[in-house]
């Protein structure tokens, strides 16, 4: 991984479990309220407007024909043309057919594209804990090049049926899913103390750059605070306002993650992982990997994999 991009670098660390998408067809008046989800959606409408209206979070929201909307909290919501059209429930609306476009009202004057990102709960904290509940991206703002000829492309592979079609608009989800980050994370100024906040900064980049692109290092906040321009107190105030954390506890949680990804996909000995991430020490390892994480290292990996594999036989069962 590039020490000049610390973004791609927490990106490498954040596996997308599954990535799907979907939509409707609809015309008239209609109204759709959908369960509570266990993933980070998006909903685009294609051609057309609607209602969006999330369960405790005030006013309903316009979306219009190229918006990008990002929900990346857990609660219930509804999308209609008419919010006084009787409701329909999603679950029995669109059953199995999650990877499908149909039709829930007549007239095709609406086109809703609507898709899930399914992230590691590990790493995925990396991200999750840095996202707002919601991140709503209009059709016309300045960025909105790439995410127009993304939702083409959706629009196309739905329609044609072409071969693949299904593995096509997997992709295009994980690609529409990092261009809504990009785009998001370009408006620095707006987002909440944090990791992707932090690797934004201007200020504190160079330090941060330097964590990222060689995490063994035993660094100390006098070498990073210099990287960055400033005293030692000052930097460590100010990058605690901005990543909400202390450059070395930083230093640390990194490490952890990076430690992370080498017991879920390597067999490395519990030394050579420890030894990966700067420390000497597999005792210190094991102590500061249990602090931050909340088990053992052995104990991880052993969970984690008892996870992945209950995961693939669901995953076989679910395509069967």
């Amino acid at each position: 991984m590039s020490e000049d991009d610390p973004f791609s670098s927490i990106l490498s660390l954040v596996r997308v479990r599954s990535a799907t998408s979907g939509g409707f067809t609809a015309g008239g008046k209609w109204a759709i309220r959908f369960p509570r989800p266990d993933k980070i959606k998006f909903f685009i409408p294609a051609k057309g407007e609607c209602w969006l209206v999330i369960d405790g979070m005030g006013k309903p929201i316009r979306l219009r024909q190229g918006d990008v909307f990002l929900l990346a909290t857990q609660r219930p919501f509804v999308l209609a043309s008419d919010l006084s059209a009787p409701m329909l429930d999603a679950e029995q609306v669109f059953a199995s057919r999650t990877h499908e476009i149909i039709n829930i009202a007549d007239g095709d004057d609406f086109l809703f594209l609507g898709g899930h990102v399914l992230i590691d709960n590990e790493a995925g904290r990396l991200l999750l804990d840095s996202l707002p509940p919601t991140v709503h991206l209009p059709a016309n703002m300045p960025e909105a090049g790439t995410l127009e000829w993304l939702i083409e492309q959706l629009v196309r592979e739905h329609q044609q049926g072409r071969l693949g079609a299904h593995f096509a608009t997997a992709q295009l989800a994980q690609l529409m899913f990092l261009e809504i980050l990009r785009v998001y994370v370009g408006g620095k100024d707006e987002m909440a103390v944090g990791r992707l906040r932090a690797i934004c900064d201007p200020r504190i980049a160079p330090a941060i750059k330097l964590i990222h692109g060689d995490p063994r290092r035993d660094w100390h906040l006098a070498e990073l605070a210099k990287a960055a321009g400033m005293s030692r107190t000052v930097f460590a105030v100010y990058f605690k306002s901005v990543a909400g954390v202390p450059p070395l506890t930083y230093l640390t949680e990194w490490r952890m993650r990076l430690a992370e990804r080498a017991l879920k996909e390597s067999n490395k000995p519990l030394a050579a992982v420890a030894s990966s991430v700067g420390y000497t020490s597999e005792n210190a390892f094991s102590a500061a990997f249990k602090r931050v994480t909340g088990r053992a290292p052995k104990r991880y990996r052993a969970a984690i994999r008892q996870t992945f594999a209950e995961s693939d036989v669901e995953h076989h069962l679910d395509e069967a």
